[in-house]
């Protein structure tokens, strides 16, 4: 498995990323092709239902981003990371804790999210 560090930036890094090709050549990348997420929120599967989540994220905190907290750790194919969402510079509105586990071929096959602060609108 690669650095419990490397998994969680990779991933933080596709919800940041604006532009829809380039951010569907990360998720092809990062999730297997049945890979799904689930947290209270939204739940998806497969590339194309990952990319649907992402962008509609997207749309509704635009100029948001994610950021990790603290040192993600693993063990075995599971990754625990923490993350905040905030306008650079301000104070995060939101911050989760997600669980990953990670495929033979060290891409995503699930994500489990669970969300410690949410904005009062959500």
């Amino acid at each position: 498995m690669n650095k419990p560090s490397n998994i969680a930036d990779q991933y933080l890094s596709i919800w940041n990323e604006s532009d829809a090709a380039t951010r569907r050549t990360l998720i092809a990348a990062a999730f297997t092709a049945d890979a799904d997420y689930v947290d209270p929120v939204m739940k998806s599967a497969g590339h194309d239902g990952i990319d649907a989540m992402i962008a509609a994220a997207r749309s509704q905190f635009a100029g948001f981003r994610f950021n990790v907290l603290g040192t993600p750790d693993g063990h075995n194919d599971v990754v625990r990371f923490s993350w905040s969402l905030a306008v650079p510079g301000d104070s995060p509105i939101a911050c989760g804790t997600d669980v990953a586990v990670v495929a033979s071929d060290g891409r995503l096959r699930s994500v489990t999210g669970f969300l410690d602060t949410v904005p009062a609108s959500a």
